[in-house]
């Protein structure tokens, strides 16, 4: 379970938890030959044991063990993995509430007419630089919302944080864990995805309309590389899989199902045979920092209204969409994108990132980044030509305002997961979609050209091992 406490004003959440409490294990099938009566040693990864000298390795669910007369037989181990713990270590804010009470008190001594001011920043290590700023009509926009939503912000989570230091979940930072905060290294050699998507549409079996889904059973021990590029992929076993793409390893959770292509790509998906009771989009949106970083491509406006999202979604759909705290793409959303959708605005929610601590990643009324994002929730609108499915199961109405409070992933654009909070408000047992997905979820279609990123070895450490 992701949600540590429910209470009005919205959830804490433990995202740590939630990504551990998936089956993350392994099944190890090798292929051992003995000699009778004489010790040998089995390789197991990078580790070594007297169980006998293995010879392949595959990974596999299979728990027989047969033996020949040559001596030939197997073992089965099981391997567990974890999310790297370093990964969710945020024990003090990106920017300390002091400096910013200082930066806050010398402005208010400014001129804000005609949105003029002379701001003063002033860094960690106590520097000052001075300058005249002059606040545009987006910037006017976003204190203008801020001011409205900023008790909301504050009393929801307060009352959130507090149940989370009552209960130990959340902790006060000591001056020995201060002290004792190391820089997270991960290897930089990873696959890079998105090129991979880039190279896999010029490859001409997958320029067919009507590749099946391809399913993982529960004694599949291999599969071709060009096979999960551009079509649906199931895990449907229990336990989880690993793939290798381009000499990368990945893990796939049981009963997951991924589809890792481009925006050019997303036939599949429409020719699964499913129609999805939830559709969680968390869009690449254009902005001058991913322009300047080129982190990532992104899509305009008019790319993201192409998205199927109407031939995806069921009737009735929940669309639960991602947003920035630009103003000019919340109004996009609200006004343009679920109109242009079918879908009916229903609820705006928000995502409060805190440390360990129970304090904001940065200073709620800072000028610059806010410890918030939001969500826009939206009911595809009901066509009378199609009925809905289990139209005699009644959900409840969706909440207005709600707060999901949580430690966020280190990693950029690691949501937190909304399966916990959003089953009230969808059918039981309801298909569901994430749209921009960086990771997978057990019970979830997932798509993307970044859909494994968060799914690869190195963000996972080896915790167990037996037979």
């Amino acid at each position: 379970m992701s949600v540590v406490y429910h209470l009005s004003p919205g959830w804490l959440l433990d995202h740590l938890s939630f990504i551990n409490k998936i089956n993350y294990q392994l099944h190890q099938h090798h292929e051992c030959f003995c000699r009778k009566n004489e010790p040998t040693s089995t390789v197991y990864g990078d580790s070594v044991s007297s169980l006998g000298a293995c010879s392949t390795f595959a990974a596999s669910d299979s728990t027989t063990q047969p033996e020949n007369n040559d001596g030939r037989h197997y073992e089965v181990f099981t391997q567990k993995y974890v999310f790297r713990p370093e990964l969710f270590d945020i024990t003090k804010p990106h920017i300390t509430s002091a400096v910013h009470n200082k930066y806050q008190q010398s402005n208010e001594k400014k001129d804000l007419r005609n949105d003029v001011k002379e701001e003063i920043s002033i860094s960690v290590i106590g520097k000052k630089r001075k300058r005249c700023v002059v606040f545009n009509q987006g910037e006017l926009d976003a204190m203008e919302y801020h001011t409205k939503i900023r008790k909301l912000i504050l009393d929801g989570s307060l009352q959130l944080i507090q149940e989370g230091l009552k209960s130990g979940f959340l902790y006060p930072l000591c001056e020995k864990q201060d002290k004792c905060s190391k820089l997270i290294s991960l290897p930089l050699d990873t696959c890079s995805l998105s090129e991979l998507c880039e190279m896999a549409k010029h490859w001409p079996s997958l320029n067919e309309m009507e590749l099946q889904t391809l399913q993982l059973l529960e004694d599949d021990t291999s599969v071709a590389e060009q096979d999960l590029f551009s079509r649906v992929v199931e895990n449907n076993s229990s336990f989880t899989k690993m793939i290798t793409l381009m000499g990368q390893k990945y893990l796939l959770p049981p009963k997951s199902c991924f589809l890792l292509s481009d925006i050019s790509c997303m036939q599949p998906l429409l020719n699964c045979g499913k129609k999805f009771d939830v559709i969680v989009i968390d869009p690449p949106w254009e902005n001058k920092s991913v322009k300047r970083s080129n982190r990532y491509s992104y899509l305009s406006p008019l790319q993201i209204k192409q998205i199927p999202v109407p031939k995806l979604a069921a009737p009735n759909c929940l669309i639960v969409t991602w947003v920035t705290n630009r103003q000019k793409h919340l109004h996009f959303v609200k006004g343009e994108l679920y109109p242009s959708w079918s879908v009916e605005m229903a609820a705006e929610w928000h995502w409060v990132k805190i440390t360990s601590s129970g304090e904001f990643v940065f200073p709620l009324d800072s000028p610059h980044k806010k410890p918030y994002e939001g969500l826009i929730l939206g009911r595809v609108q009901e066509k009378t030509a199609l009925p809905s499915r289990n139209a005699d199961v009644k959900v409840l109405p969706i909440p207005d305002h709600k707060l999901i409070v949580s430690v966020p992933c280190t990693l950029h654009s690691h949501k937190p997961p909304l399966a916990e909070v959003l089953k009230d408000y969808i059918k039981p047992d309801g298909e569901c979609l994430e749209l921009f997905a960086r990771n997978l979820q057990p019970g979830w279609t997932s798509w993307g050209n970044e859909v494994l990123k968060f799914q690869h070895m190195d963000y996972f450490i080896a915790v167990e091992s037996g037979s």
